[in-house]
């Protein structure tokens, strides 16, 4: 029953109970009390022409969500000084099973126009969040990660083979951060570096966002330093 809530997307934000039965392969009968049940439970709701989309009860659990996360419970206060001495937008970002997500945003002194925001899934391969992440990979699951979504991977500009994947991961991983420019969105840069967590892997990640226009001003070596430290002292309140 609770496979309904992932027919739900960008694409395809209403549903009919008929949809819901014929993409799950139930008949119509058990469609129609899936539908009623998660109505009863506030994770549906009715809307015109007999469609249902998602329900108020997901606002109230991401309320919770929130509340717990341990990264914004420890992350948000060190974001805020961030984006106090550059000035610029920070977001955290973390690796939800396959899923990139933004989890928050502070706004700096002149916000950015974002695409994407909290709960959208973001490319895997575009953008400095989820390259730092990915670099974090042990080589047995980057190796499945390169297998499994190459044609993406190629799609994307990055290396076609599994070898110079692997460098080019492996440079990231060593640098600490890495810069964006236009992968995501043109007219804007990212600057992102890890949250590690003190046994091995990440929490997820900080960027700092600005126009590309601002790139030639800034001392882009004194962002990194900024952005790395400020995860650093994250990973460190977490541990």
């Amino acid at each position: 029953m609770l496979d309904v809530l992932d027919l739900f997307d960008d694409h395809c934000l209403t549903r009919t109970a008929e949809d819901i039965a014929t993409e799950l392969e139930v008949s119509l009968p058990t469609g129609y009390r899936y539908v009623r049940m998660l109505v009863e439970a506030g994770l549906l709701q009715r809307v015109e022409n007999s469609c249902y989309t998602l329900g108020p009860r997901i606002i109230l659990l991401d309320h919770y969500i929130r509340k717990a996360d341990p990264v914004l419970r420890e992350g948000i206060p060190v974001m805020r000084e961030l984006v106090q001495q550059t000035g610029f937008d920070c977001v955290s970002s973390g690796l939800f099973g396959t899923q990139l997500l933004d989890t928050h945003r502070e706004a700096g002194s002149a916000p950015a126009a974002l695409a994407y925001g909290r709960g959208r899934p973001r490319p895997l391969f575009q953008g400095a969040a989820p390259k730092v992440i990915v670099a974090s990979f042990a080589p047995a699951p980057l190796h499945k990660l390169f297998d499994t979504r190459q044609a993406e991977i190629v799609r994307c500009g990055l290396p076609s083979e599994w070898s110079d994947f692997r460098r080019y991961y492996a440079a990231i991983r060593k640098a600490g951060h890495y810069l964006s420019v236009g992968e995501l969105e043109p007219q804007l840069a990212a600057l992102a570096a890890p949250i590690e967590k003190s046994e091995g892997g990440v929490w997820g990640a900080i960027s700092l966002v600005l126009d590309t226009a601002r790139l030639a001003i800034v001392d882009t070596d004194r962002l990194a330093h900024l952005v790395k430290d400020a995860a650093r002292r994250i990973g460190e309140r977490l541990a």
